[in-house]
């Protein structure tokens, strides 16, 4: 079994806000599985599915993204899965809306949920699946700061989630290619995709 997260906030104000990209992906797979995240375990929504001949859980941690690693070492070690067993979809600001990178290691980069997954579970070296939301300038033309917490936890326009729509849909690929072929493959193909587009 494979465990697939979606890092994100609960509660419907915060459905469609950038910050929730990785619950967005979550409920792509789901969609194409034809499943619901209704089975509360693991301080998650969950659901089974199965995807490219695998059988995975589908996870949408409850704890809020500042305690996401919570969930996630709760869902392993009730799963009696390993770290590599892992992939976690979540929202980056260093990277433009509609782009997306895959890393098998790396630092939080001022991201609370990558901060307490990597705490709680004592390393860094976990796959996951970074899906661009931009940096938003300001009225004045400078960016926003790192963090950019006004930005990330309010509602996209149309057009921005029309932009989401096309890259979620990347990220499905992207864990169905790191699921059926391993994560060397997937960084392969759609690493160097993104690199075409720059």
């Amino acid at each position: 079994m494979k465990l697939i997260v979606g890092l994100g906030n609960p509660g419907p104000e915060y459905t469609w806000t950038p910050h929730n990209a990785g619950f967005m992906a979550v409920d792509r797979i789901a969609g194409i599985c034809d499943v619901q995240l209704s089975n509360f375990r693991g301080r998650a929504m969950t659901a089974k599915a199965r995807l490219m001949g695998h059988e995975v859980l589908l996870a949408e941690p409850a704890t809020f993204m500042n305690l996401s690693g919570l969930s996630v070492k709760a869902l392993l070690d009730e799963l009696e899965l390993e770290v590599k067993d892992l992939i976690v979809l979540y929202d980056e600001l260093a990277f433009p809306l509609g782009t997306l990178r895959l890393a098998q290691r790396g630092s939080a980069n001022g991201h609370n949920g990558v901060k307490s997954i990597s705490g709680v579970l004592g390393t860094e070296e976990w796959m996951r699946v970074r899906i661009g939301v931009g940096k938003p300038a300001l009225a004045d033309g400078r960016e926003v700061k790192a963090g950019g917490k006004d930005y990330l936890l309010t509602p996209m326009r149309k057009a921005e989630l029309a932009t989401m729509g096309d890259v979620l849909d990347i990220a499905v690929r992207a864990v169905e290619r790191w699921l059926a072929e391993g994560p060397a493959a997937a960084m392969n193909e759609f690493n160097r995709k993104e690199d075409s587009r720059q």
